[in-house]
């Protein structure tokens, strides 16, 4: 069999498991809830992030290289990093804005890397010199694990900001203050007229009334502590990822290419993004940031990312321009 026909068979099948799972995840959130759909939608981005394993796999023993070499690869591999951190992600978090936020990412990055790129980009061919080296393995692999580990916490502080959007929220030592404070109850008969007639509720009614209201704001409070937690997570956990793949191409350079840094626009770029994400967990650790702050800094650095990554490939210049897609 036809080795592209297998891949794009492969590719085709993936993006169509996560356009299911996008479009069910979307249903359970906005139309209704249904342990059938909730299935589905989790079978499918299984499904998806199976086969896009199993397209890197086949890629790798018909190639005989590591498939990170171009931005086709590439694009693969940071689809199948960010579904299989969103699966692990649902599972222990048992939300559903899992899969509304993190699927249609992957499925755009497996559309892109399909209809985009030129055919010529997607079929496996010889490696040029200077990839033929370990640190191809090295740098590339390093980098795309901190892209899609700082991607999937940025995307959790982009929708932390869009559901506190009108809401005064305060986190503080890890925990959510609220107003509503369970204290003994003293039961109070308040006396009043409605229409001439004598009426009278009871503190206890008052009581049981505010705690159904504060038990909606609680979820929501208790989601978005969530939310902040894993992209504070998340996040910190990216950035060592980039700073070694940053030092580990500064030295695949320099074996190259005779220079560790030339300042080439994917390098530029990469720096901003350190420096964004540092600053991120500099406020968090040192300022004790929770919340809205750091939530605006990672959403700068969601775009920074996607720059550094995809955005400097149309420039065609520097170093990295074996990747340009035009």
């Amino acid at each position: 069999m036809n080795p592209l026909y297998t891949q794009n068979l492969a590719e085709n099948f993936a993006f169509l498991c996560f356009m299911t799972g996008m479009i069910f995840s979307w249903i359970s959130l906005v139309v209704f809830n249904s342990k059938y759909v909730i299935v589905i939608e989790n079978a499918s981005n299984i499904l998806g992030c199976a086969t896009l394993a199993y397209l890197l796999i086949y890629r790798w023993t018909t190639a005989h290289y590591f498939p990170i070499s171009n931005l086709y690869e590439s694009m693969l591999f940071l689809a199948w990093g960010l579904s299989f951190g969103s699966i692990v992600i649902k599972s222990s978090l048992k939300t559903r804005l899992i899969g509304a936020t993190v699927t249609p990412i992957i499925t755009s990055i497996v559309a892109f890397a399909g209809l985009v790129l030129p055919e010529d980009m997607q079929q496996p061919i010889a490696l040029i010199p200077a990839l033929k080296s370990n640190w191809l393995l090295m740098h590339v692999s390093v980098m795309m694990v901190s892209y899609a580990t700082l991607l999937i916490g940025c995307l959790f502080a982009v929708a932390f900001l869009i559901m506190s959007q009108g809401k005064n929220i305060v986190l503080q030592g890890g925990s959510i203050t609220n107003s509503w404070v369970k204290k003994d109850p003293i039961n109070i008969v308040v006396n009043f007229q409605v229409e001439g007639k004598d009426e009278k509720i009871t503190s206890d009614e008052i009581f049981n009334k505010d705690k159904k209201e504060n038990s909606k704001d609680q979820k929501l409070l208790s989601l978005l502590e969530s939310f902040d937690n894993i992209s504070y997570r998340f996040i910190g956990l990216g950035f060592p990822f980039l700073t070694l793949g940053i030092i580990s191409g500064a030295i695949w350079a320099n074996q190259a290419w005779g220079s560790y840094w030339s300042w080439d626009p994917k390098e530029t770029w990469s720096l901003i993004a350190w420096i964004v994400f540092a600053i991120y967990l500099h406020t968090r650790i040192t300022k004790s940031w929770q919340g809205k702050r750091p939530a605006y800094i990672a959403t700068l650095g969601f775009f920074t990312v996607w720059v550094c990554y995809l955005g400097v490939n149309f420039l065609g210049k520097g170093l990295h321009s074996y990747g340009w897609v035009l």
